[in-house]
């Protein structure tokens, strides 16, 4: 599958190009790129950009954007005359949001109650109270018949927060997790989720914007990005709530982490494990996959679904 946007991240690379290429130099590294394969150029980190790159890209009707290293957007260069966001923006607005928030609330409510339903399977304890269940696939099966948005957004709030409490009780007493907070987070796991959420969110962001969607028009979370928190809560179990629950339960050292009544401060060590692990079980194809969909959904009329991780 050729996705049209190319992703260079991290620190370091040098950006140059010829006619037909755009040439990334790094450590010692040479990848050559043929600018026709590229319709947007992202740049993610710091690295030495050529003007080459910029007069090349702009001058055959590209687009390159630039983010800070964790994805948040600083913004595009695109040529003069250049009008598709607007086009994809009135597309985004004209689209029919209840069945996009509906299809994105369904598929990220069936990934959580695969994952509790796999926790309980492999837990040597009961970790699900008595009717819990029954009232996660009520919310379910009645899910389709809700007809306003807002009502997707209550069911979907209420499934998330029994998700997490449940999601809790598979993870060792010690580290105090009892449900999602909000910042300040106030034990070691909220704050191991929010970088996992936050390093799922920078590179779904990218690849939003490299299909030239506007991330503040979303269907199922609005305001500041909500298009890009739309895309990710499908795969927020198995990219990260997963992979983290695994690292937890094989021992994380008191020493790593220090809580007050305050907050919980992650030590380098440990957000170094964790970002590596995280690097490891995001799927940037998956997402960029599921970018594509959603595009070619709203400018061609095709099926819009979720992506199977």
């Amino acid at each position: 599958m050729r996705y049209p946007w190319h992703i260079v991240t991290g620190f370091g690379a040098h950006l140059k190009a010829t006619k037909a290429s755009l040439v990334i130099t790094r450590n010692g590294h040479l990848e050559q790129v043929p600018l026709d394969q590229i319709d947007h150029l992202m740049v993610m980190g710091g690295h030495f950009l050529h003007t080459s790159v910029v007069n090349g890209m702009l001058r055959s009707g590209k687009s390159i954007s630039f983010f800070e290293a964790d994805g948040e957007p600083l913004g595009t260069l695109r040529p003069f005359g250049d009008h598709a966001d607007e086009r994809m923006r009135k597309a985004q607005e004209a689209a029919p949001s209840h069945s996009y928030a509906l299809k994105i609330a369904r598929a990220a409510l069936i990934n959580r109650i695969q994952e509790i339903e796999h926790l309980q399977e492999e837990s040597a304890e009961r970790i699900l109270y008595e009717g819990e269940m029954p009232v996660i696939h009520q919310s379910l099966s009645e899910m389709e018949y809700l007809v306003r948005v807002d009502e997707i957004r209550r069911v979907h709030r209420l499934v998330t927060d029994m998700y997490y409490e449940i999601y809790a009780r598979a993870v060792p007493p010690d580290l105090k997790f009892r449900r999602r907070m909000p910042r300040p987070y106030p034990d070691a796991v909220n704050c191991c989720l929010s970088v996992g959420y936050g390093m799922l969110f920078g590179n779904a962001c990218v690849s939003a914007i490299g299909a030239g969607l506007d991330a503040d028009l979303g269907f199922l979370h609005k305001g500041s990005r909500g298009l890009v928190y739309d895309l990710i809560e499908p795969f927020k179990t198995a990219m990260i709530d997963r992979p983290l629950l695994g690292l937890v339960r094989q021992g994380i050292d008191p020493g790593e982490y220090e809580c007050s009544p305050e907050r919980c401060i992650l030590s380098d060590t440990l957000l170094t494990r964790i970002s590596r692990m995280f690097h490891t079980s995001i799927c940037q194809e998956v997402l960029d996959e599921q970018v594509l969909v959603l595009r070619e959904a709203l400018v061609n009329g095709a099926d819009f679904y979720i992506v199977k991780t």
